[in-house]
């Protein structure tokens, strides 16, 4: 028998998130039957999808949902060996009970100087975002100019790191200076503090003149109805996220898009990483090379103590991290 900590949603957020709005609780587990495994948390993500998707697939006292980097700790499933770890999606708690059917191993290439955080992040579900939203929705080319917001964040740095990549030019905004100088260090061509600026719409026209061939949108909102004005004809618009508007307590109204949309023949269109499940593989290992390449650089901001999981998603959804968000146990 093992003693499993759990956070549970005590009640649904209005507003920002409180830490009155969860609870924490104990359950025992047994011990792993016949094809079972017992896994022990190592590292939990906290994302701002939590906010909105909590509305809307849990009930207040279910446990908060999440992925996190587990370790077997006990095995009797030939498929996962006693001591190796695994990406699960159990939510906030320390430990679970699996019949592996709903694990990830690490990759088996997954280099020891790295650490297993980064499978919830830029080598995880951050990292295949960036990728698709680039790729698959705006299908970015050589010599075209991004725009990507909360570029500071989880997403916003891969979307910025992976389109240098692809030689495009990358334009990004974030919430104070110690965050827009670390976007000039990871190669943004642009970079600019929105909290300080007088005009966004200034700010956006003179990082590029010419105008943006691709938008990556994680804020949505009032953001975006300036951003449109200035993409150019046939540009691309992934959506994302749409943080701006995660924690309003009235909906959110506009953005005005019919007449940028429909003069400059723009595309817009939303996407989860799971449309391109059957991509993974490859694509994890693509990112994996680019990491181990120096190619993409990686930050995180790294929390201790799993009893510190609502405080750092709070944290997290003010705007307070710097790259992937994570709680180490």
């Amino acid at each position: 028998m093992v003693l499993a900590k759990l956070w549970t949603l005590q009640q649904h957020f209005e507003g920002l998130p409180k830490e009155s709005n969860f609870e924490l609780k104990q359950e025992e587990l047994p011990d792993p039957k016949d094809g079972e495994v017992l896994l022990e948390a190592v590292f939990l993500s906290v994302d701002p999808y939590m906010r909105p998707y909590s509305r809307m697939h849990l009930k207040e006292g279910d446990t908060m949902m999440g992925a996190q980097v587990s370790r077997v700790v006990q095995s009797r499933n030939p498929s996962y060996l006693e001591g190796s770890h695994v990406i699960v999606h159990c939510g906030w708690r320390t430990h679970f009970l699996s019949d592996g059917s709903d694990l990830t191993p690490i990759p088996s290439n997954w280099p020891e100087e790295l650490p297993l955080s980064l499978a919830l992040g830029a080598i995880g579900m951050t990292g295949l975002a960036a990728l698709y939203g680039l790729e698959e929705i705006c299908e970015i080319k050589a010599e075209e100019t991004l725009l990507v917001n909360a570029a500071a964040g989880a997403v916003g740095t891969m979307v910025g790191q992976i389109a240098k990549i692809k030689g495009c030019r990358a334009v990004g905004c974030a919430g104070s200076d110690d965050k827009v100088s670390y976007l000039k260090e990871l190669g943004f061509d642009q970079a600019f503090n929105y909290k300080t600026i007088s005009s966004l719409e200034d700010a956006l026209r003179e990082a590029a003149p010419q105008g943006y061939d691709c938008y990556f949108d994680n804020v949505g909102g009032d953001f975006t109805s300036t951003a449109l004005a200035q993409m150019k004809p046939f540009g691309r618009i992934a959506l994302s996220g749409s943080i701006s508007t995660y924690n309003n307590t009235a909906p959110h109204r506009g953005p005005s898009i019919h007449s940028h949309m429909i003069l400059k023949q723009l595309r817009m269109e939303g996407f989860l990483v799971e449309r391109w499940k059957h991509k993974h593989h490859d694509s994890l290992q693509r990112l994996l090379a680019w990491v181990k390449e120096g190619r993409i650089k990686c930050r995180e901001h790294i929390t201790e103590g799993f009893e510190n999981m609502p405080a750092s998603f709070i944290s997290m959804l003010s705007g307070e991290n710097v790259g992937k968000a994570v709680v180490k146990i």
